[in-house]
């Protein structure tokens, strides 16, 4: 009959509870591991549907700036008036739109690709959201500033991200513009049907885009 002493007894289950306690910890690591990642891909994914709501809400408000015979004008021919803080949301629905005049064609298809980066590298004094929140009332800025989802009435909250805007009237060519100006002189009168994008960006790091097609009758109409 083989015996054992208690001394390697009590080693035995001692080292049995250590490989125990170190799969234990192992475990416990790998799901708190397991936990962070997915409190990060929860944080980071609400905080990408907080940008995309401020952008849209930005972007509803610069498609609302065409609508209505009201303004026409400026709704067809880029004034830097119309990029001023001070061109704020009317209730009656009469509102200014801010085109922004991009000429060269490259540029205007950079713009159209990527228009924060665009702004940031051009030659503008305030080029992104955190330059107009810094600007004064009558400064020009590339990005209006957004401020409500109601014309006149400042309803953003402390907690609602800076949310901004601006337009571009899409040039066609000749041939395009006889299709859908059809009378002679047409374009020039403010007949017919134009086309624009519309840029919605929130704290300078995500930008929607839309386009919105309007139909006018004319300046003397």
């Amino acid at each position: 009959m083989r015996t054992f002493s208690r001394s390697r007894e009590r080693g035995a289950t001692l080292l049995v509870a250590l490989v125990m306690l170190l799969i234990l910890t192992v475990l416990a690591v790998s799901s708190m591991r397991g936990v962070v990642l997915e409190s990060r891909i929860t944080g980071n994914r609400a905080e990408s549907l907080r940008l995309q709501s401020a952008a849209d809400a930005a972007l509803r408000e610069a498609e609302f700036r065409f609508y209505g015979p009201g303004y026409l004008r400026d709704k067809l021919e880029p004034s830097e008036i119309n990029c001023q803080k001070s061109n704020v949301l009317q209730i009656n629905g009469a509102n200014r739109p801010c085109l922004l005049a991009i000429v060269d064609q490259a540029d205007r298809l950079s713009f159209m690709l990527d228009p924060l980066g665009f702004l940031k590298n051009s030659s503008a004094e305030n080029k992104t959201g955190a330059d107009t929140t810094a600007a004064g009332d009558t400064d020009f800025v590339t990005w209006m500033p957004y401020r409500g989802r109601e014309a006149g009435n400042d309803n953003v909250t402390e907690t609602d991200l800076d949310a901004y805007w601006n337009t571009h009237l899409i040039t066609v060519g000749e041939d395009d513009a006889t299709a859908l100006n059809v009378e002679y002189g047409a374009v020039m009168e403010g007949r017919g049907t134009y086309f624009y994008q519309v840029n919605g960006q929130a704290d300078d790091r995500l930008t929607l885009q839309s386009t919105t097609a309007n139909v006018y009758v004319g300046l003397n109409n």
